[in-house]
């Protein structure tokens, strides 16, 4: 038994690891829906003990203390509403979802880079209306040509999104996962089928 370490008395409670609370603001709209304003469980049971949000949906499990027995919250609702954000940041995982995840010459989906329309050698700048999503194999088709010398076009022109705007593209990619009792909060202002 020297040099090992037993570990078969550790506890791993993996099962709590899958109980993500939605955070939503004081409007109860959550506070971003790509990505989706997650906090994980602790933080959660911490901000209810804090008495900073309500509880609005549990999971069935529950979580112990010597004291305290709590069913984990799915469905928290801020106390405080916070402002959203009018500008939106340039970042590349905001310009990924401008442009909906999608090249902005072909239209593939997937491994995506970015690529300035006017080539930063012809004088082109890093901004919100020269910079867009493209695939690698038309970013190298294009290289630091001028769009119109290389018989490319763009889908949409790139220009500066609104922050509601963002916050409505986001909701077209929902999370891998969603739980049943999330979906009258996320999807509360949807249209609904005639």
């Amino acid at each position: 038994m020297e040099g090992e370490f037993r570990t078969d008395f550790v506890r791993s409670p993996t099962a709590l690891k899958h109980h993500p609370a939605l955070v939503l603001n004081a409007d109860y709209r959550p506070l971003s829906y790509y990505p989706l304003s997650l906090w994980p469980w602790q933080e959660a049971v911490k901000a209810a003990w804090l008495d900073r949000v309500d509880i609005v949906a549990e999971y069935d499990t529950v979580v112990r203390s010597p004291s305290t027995q709590i069913k984990i919250p799915s469905v928290v609702v801020l106390k405080d509403y916070v402002k959203p954000q009018k500008r939106v940041a340039f970042t590349r995982f905001n310009l990924f979802l401008r442009d909906e995840f999608r090249c902005q010459y072909c239209g593939a989906k997937g491994d995506l880079t970015f690529d300035h329309v006017v080539p930063r050698a012809s004088g082109g700048v890093t901004s919100w209306q020269n910079v867009v999503a493209a695939c690698s194999p038309c970013n190298l088709r294009k290289g630091s040509k001028a769009l119109h010398l290389t018989g490319m076009g763009l889908r949409k022109p790139p220009r500066q999104p609104g922050a509601e705007e963002l916050r409505n593209t986001g909701r077209k990619f929902p999370p891998n996962h969603l739980h049943e009792s999330w979906m009258d909060f996320l999807y509360w202002d949807a249209e609904l089928e005639a």
